[in-house]
């Protein structure tokens, strides 16, 4: 009897094992959409130069608002400088056109940007290492974080990247590139808790680059250098993972609502002269692999870099792509 049941552990173990590391060639592909580039979106004005595009978040109306470094590039070490141009602009969602924009001379290195249920715009600096909230048309309401300071306490942050809000007003925060966690805090910004370290066991993140939450509060995270996603219990336990087999890195993730469809974005590192790209990655229940967009799909054009993910109430789907400095729309164009 003890030999049967330590087989049965044995062929669970392994079984597990098996389906974390799950490959999309093997996938038994059930999705049924078809996604089109939208060529001609955004309509931007000739004057207004777009800068790496590294957050994207949606509005209750469908406006879609971007996060975007303008005349400014990744480096290190960061410059101490604001950006003078507007690093927040809202379109229109059909059109592309420019509905607003805000932000200048008030960022140094913009990463995350999430629009909550009541349309505050939430967005992550990592130079200044700061989360700030602010109104739908940019006057700040929170700021969380010593500006220019790193820390690994309730009240620091090393490189935050994204955050995630609750119905009730708490929110995560993705902490990032320096501190490997995630931080729960009240609406009211009052740190409550947090989980991770850095490492590769279940719980532990190599860079978590981003988050959201699904329609019951679970908390999915985009654990990139690890390439893969992991999801949480809204108190920070462990229930599940999907390890990426065809790329390097996992960049972003976005949930459906409120079909609860998980959406995400990877990116094989430039080999050489050519980058390889990116894939939009689809999944059905169980985070299991359904269908992917880019690179490896049938999307034919230019090689990006995405760095951030959205999808709006028509299934359409915006990317970030800090390689071309562009923001990309496909619109579904099937239906379920």
């Amino acid at each position: 009897m003890r030999a049967i049941q330590t087989g049965i552990l044995l062929l669970a173990a392994t079984l597990a094992a098996f389906l974390s590391s799950y490959s999309w060639r093997h996938a038994n592909i059930q999705q049924k959409d078809k996604y089109e580039l939208a060529s001609s979106w955004p309509a931007l004005p000739d004057s207004l130069v777009l800068g790496q595009v590294t957050g994207i978040g949606i509005d209750t109306g469908q406006h879609i608002f971007l996060f975007h470094r303008a005349e400014r590039q990744w480096t290190t070490p960061f410059p101490s400088a604001a950006i003078a141009s507007n690093t927040i602009l809202e379109l229109d969602a059909e059109k592309g056109s420019l509905l607003n924009s805000w932000g200048g001379g008030y960022f140094v290195m913009p990463h995350g940007l999430t629009v909550d249920a009541d349309n505050n715009i939430w967005v992550t600096d990592v130079a200044l290492q700061q989360v700030f909230k602010f109104t739908h048309d940019g006057k700040l309401l929170m700021t969380i974080g010593e500006a220019g300071f790193a820390g690994h306490d309730s009240l620091h942050f090393n490189m935050p990247t994204d955050v995630a809000v609750c119905k009730n007003g708490s929110f995560y925060v993705s902490d990032g590139y320096g501190n490997s966690r995630i931080v729960k805090f009240s609406a009211s910004g009052q740190y409550l808790f947090e989980w991770g370290a850095r490492g590769e066991d279940q719980g532990e993140f190599k860079t978590p680059h981003g988050i959201d939450l699904d329609e019951n509060e679970n908390v999915y995270v985009a654990d990139r250098e690890n390439n893969r996603i992991q999801k949480f219990d809204p108190q920070g336990k462990f229930l599940a993972q999907w390890k990426n087999s065809e790329a390097k890195q996992l960049y972003s993730l976005s949930i459906e609502k409120p079909l609860n469809r998980l959406f995400a974005i990877d990116y094989i590192p430039i080999d050489g002269t050519s980058p390889s790209g990116s894939d939009i990655l689809f999944f059905g229940p169980g985070m299991k692999p359904e269908k992917r967009l880019g690179r490896s799909g049938d999307y034919h054009g230019d090689a990006c870099r995405y760095h951030d993910i959205a999808v709006d109430r028509k299934g359409n789907i915006y990317v970030g792509d800090i390689l071309g400095n562009q923001i990309q729309k496909f619109n579904r164009i099937s239906s379920r």
